[in-house]
């Protein structure tokens, strides 16, 4: 199942439904969390005991997480600096245990109160060369200011060398989305507790993260997973791996579906070449057929992309775009006659004559599952009333820029509030909604938000989009019977993946839609050897 994605007062909620109605002691929550710290450390460190290890501890639990990773430095041989930065009297419940725990174990931290102290202790601590942060953690919601922002700011530039991994959250860092607040701490490595959180995952705060590492340290889901306003959902590997299964041995081309692809013409410089991509790529993630309809004159250079792909010409109007006469005598209801999934959009033109064609085909075929790319979208641009998907299989992939229009934002609102723009438009529409970009979110209709964590700046060019469209389409035709946001949500991490891929052999300057296409076998591969 994809993982929860937790607010900073969805997590405080599910740690006291954890403690309080559960029975799970806090102190074992605390002592989880730090030995798990130190397990990741172990594991992404293999030379961990040469190095000078530091740990900076605040007065909340994220410093008592801080005193149980110290300890359990201690218990492997390592002995490390640790800080305080607050009186020890200030120190409260499970913090305090574990503070006066580390003290029986011989350690004695070093204590820094204001400023004179912090530069006697900083001195101590320079020569560290992994720097533990456990000053401040989750909750944050105001800039940090005063003797912690000098903290901050000392650690950035004195201990500029160290490798700073950050106990549940860099320091500085909201755990929401929004813009920084102020000074944060940058971390090579985060490792979170039970859930990430959202400003871990959404840029620009996500910067700070580094490698971000999940654990478990006993907090059910049954104490979140129940929460109503908990929409967001990070995919993962597992969620991708069963629609990557081998096939069974007594499988034919008609057992996963005929997919038709409806785009390209001619007045448009590569339009029949990203449509023929969009076919190309429906047949390499698994389709059993693929057909492209396109204008006739473009006819042959979509054929061109692959043999493997059948082809149908469709009228076309004076600038070479798919005609309204399409429908003329039943031609396109033959051609789109037993498909499984319907692609419109890639290539296929702003032509007015073609987007009436475009909303004629979502009118007529609202039996068959769809998926909408492109000019296809923008065929509704002022009318996205038009695009009612309830009681129907609709699929909407927009960048930002078709997102704009859709809607009558700008660009730059759609990508300050990209999370709630797709959710609102997927519900309102009752519609399956990708909205592309760094983070791709996949919305469904119920309100339900995913969010992709692969893919690269290097997909940023021309046709990536279109290797999506026919993805998702391949496999909503191979698996009619799963619910569809698990569907799409495979396709787009895929996708992402096979840029990932693409981008380590070929780098993200020269990556091109055909890298990704190349490299979805791999890609396929590398997704269930994660979980095996």
């Amino acid at each position: 199942m994809p993982i929860k994605l937790l607010t900073a007062k969805q997590m405080s909620e599910a740690d006291r439904v954890s403690i309080e109605q559960l029975g799970i002691p806090g102190r074992v929550l605390m002592e989880n969390a730090g030995r798990d710290v130190v397990e990741t450390l172990a594991r992404r460190f293999p030379a961990l005991g040469r190095e000078r290890i530091g740990v900076v501890c605040g007065k909340g639990n994220n410093g008592g997480d801080g005193f149980v990773v110290a300890r359990h430095l201690l218990m492997r041989g390592i002995r490390p600096r640790v800080v305080l930065l607050a009186d020890p009297t200030e120190l409260q419940g499970d913090a305090r245990a574990n503070y006066e725990l580390l003290l029986k174990w011989g350690l004695q931290p070093f204590v820094a109160r204001n400023e004179l102290e912090w530069a006697a202790a900083r001195i101590e601590i320079l020569p560290v060369t992994l720097l533990i942060d456990a000053l401040l953690g989750t909750g944050l919601d105001r800039p940090v200011a005063g003797f912690f922002a000098k903290i901050i700011a000392d650690i950035t530039t004195t201990l500029a060398h160290a490798k700073i991994v950050a106990v549940d959250m860099p320091s500085g860092m909201p755990s929401d989305t929004g813009a920084p607040l102020g000074p944060a701490l940058k971390a090579c490595c985060t490792v979170t507790f039970t859930a990430p959180k959202p400003s871990q995952i959404f840029p620009p705060n996500s910067e700070n993260v580094g490698e971000l590492v999940i654990v478990s340290i006993g907090t059910p889901p049954s104490a979140y997973s129940k929460e109503t306003a908990n929409f967001l959902n990070l995919l993962c590997p597992e969620d991708v791996a069963p629609f990557l299964a081998p096939r069974p041995a007594d499988s034919h081309k008609g057992s996963y579906g005929h997919v038709l692809v409806v785009g390209g013409s001619r007045g448009k410089s590569g339009a029949a070449a990203m449509t023929g991509m969009a076919g190309l790529s429906a047949l390499r993630a698994g389709a059993g057929l693929v057909t492209v309809a396109t204008a006739q004159s473009a006819q042959s250079d979509v054929a061109a992309a692959s043999p493997a792909l059948m082809t149908e010409a469709l009228p076309e109007s004076s600038e070479g775009s798919i005609s309204p006469q399409a429908f003329d005598r039943g031609r396109f209801a033959a051609v789109a006659r037993a498909k499984a999934v319907i692609a419109i959009g890639p290539g296929i033109s702003a032509h007015p004559q073609t987007a009436e064609f475009v909303r004629k085909v979502v009118q007529e075929f609202s039996s068959t599952p769809m998926v909408i790319d492109a000019d296809g979208l923008n065929a509704f641009a002022g009318a996205p009333e038009l695009l009612d998907g309830k009681g129907r299989t609709l699929v909407l992939t927009p960048h930002p820029g078709e997102m704009a229009r859709l809607t009558g934002l700008s660009v730059s609102e759609i990508q300050l509030r990209r999370v709630d723009v797709a959710r609102d438009f997927a519900m309102k529409h009752h519609v399956y909604l990708v909205l592309k970009g760094y983070r791709t979110l996949i919305a469904e209709p119920t309100g339900q938000v995913y969010v992709n964590p692969t893919g690269n700046p290097g997909m940023s060019t021309a046709g990536t989009g279109d290797v999506l469209t026919g993805m998702i389409a391949a496999l909503l035709g191979q698996h009619p019977d799963v619910s569809v946001e698990k569907v799409v949500s495979a396709a787009v991490y895929w996708h992402g993946a096979a840029g990932d891929g693409a981008a380590a052999r070929k780098g993200e300057l020269s990556l091109i839609a055909t890298d990704l296409i190349d490299a979805l076998p791999e890609a396929a591969e590398m997704i269930r050897g994660q979980i095996e």
